[in-house]
């Protein structure tokens, strides 16, 4: 007689609940589902589903960036201009449409572009000079910021049409109000988990921020990803400037000013290495939602402000410090 095999030979073999553990979204998705344990047990105002609505609200811009700042970190580069060029490019489709310059749909095309082509230049420096990351965008932070100054006059934007601030309408979804920027927001997260987990050019993005030589030598373009990389991410920027001026319902010079670090802050917590190659868009999603989780739930508790930036600052420390043990096992 000879022996079977059953399904359950094999004990050393990896396992779905060992890879689940080890993922690197695995460590983000617990703290944020502690965290809303902790502040549904602390406050009665927490566990609603119109303080969820408000949640995704709150987070929707520095989301949207931190999409653009994940694609640039995982090709182990960084973007330090994100907020100023979001801020530029709000005050400019905000500026044409309402002094009617432009018609709005244009003034929303123009501020796209112009977010595009920061982005653009962001990568061509980067690449063609080549530049740090670090210092080309640290310049464009301050050119960003200059040039948002100098367009505005130091004036908010007001009276702006309805259709740059449609997106901060509501409908309702039951017995909450959900706002149709939020709807944006989660799709362009589900459009890149998409393109970087089942396209080819997701999988030239890890392969470059792994190792750019490797990644030239298996037939990548790893200049024209780069640019094109950043020239996406720009584009973004854009978006979350049409999403900052449909929640504010004006055009302010002075937005924008800590979103690069909030961006950099929700991409980190969210698992996603600083040193590229290994993260993903839905671990940010649920490093962005950890981030206003704790700041609602914190505010909703009556806690200081201040206290809630120590707080976020010592998750970051904790996520890169796991990262960098990770990285430590993994050699």
């Amino acid at each position: 007689m000879t022996a079977t095999t059953t399904p359950y030979a094999d004990l050393s073999a990896p396992g779905t609940a060992r890879r689940l553990l080890t993922a690197p979204t695995t460590g983000p998705l617990a703290a944020l589902l502690i965290a809303c344990v902790f502040f549904s047990l602390s406050t009665d105002q927490f566990l609603t589903g119109g303080n969820f609505s408000l949640i995704v609200q709150q987070v929707m811009v520095v989301g949207t960036l931190a999409i653009g700042q994940t694609l640039i970190i995982l090709t182990a580069g960084i973007d330090l201009s994100c907020g100023a060029v979001m801020a530029f490019g709000s005050i400019m489709m905000a500026r044409m449409a309402a002094e009617g310059t432009l018609p709005p749909v244009l003034a929303i095309g123009l501020g796209l572009l112009v977010c595009a082509g920061f982005g653009l230049l962001n990568g061509a420096l980067t690449e063609k000079i080549p530049l740090p990351p670090f210092i080309v965008t640290l310049g464009m932070l301050n050119v960003a910021f200059a040039l948002t100054h100098i367009y505005s006059k130091e004036q908010t934007v007001t009276q702006l049409p309805g259709m740059l601030t449609g997106l901060g309408q509501t409908f309702p979804l039951g017995h909450t109000d959900i706002t149709y920027g939020s709807l944006v927001t989660i799709a362009l997260f589900l459009l890149f988990a998409y393109a970087l987990s089942s396209t080819g050019w997701g999988r030239h993005v890890y392969a470059l921020g792994n190792s750019v030589e490797a990644a030239r030598l298996n037939g990548v373009r790893t200049s024209r990803l780069t640019i094109g990389v950043y020239t996406v991410a720009g584009l973004l920027y854009g978006v979350a400037a049409l999403l900052l001026i449909s929640r504010t319902g004006v055009g302010d010079p002075q937005a924008g000013q800590t979103d690069n670090l909030d961006s950099i802050t929700a991409v980190v917590i969210g698992g996603t290495s600083l040193f590229g190659g290994r993260g993903s868009v839905l671990g940010t999603f649920i490093g962005v939602l950890i981030v206003g989780v704790f700041r609602n739930g914190l505010q909703l508790m009556g806690v200081a402000s201040i206290y809630q930036t120590l707080i976020t600052g010592i998750l970051v420390i904790l996520a890169v410090t796991v990262d960098q043990f990770s990285r430590k096992k993994a050699r």
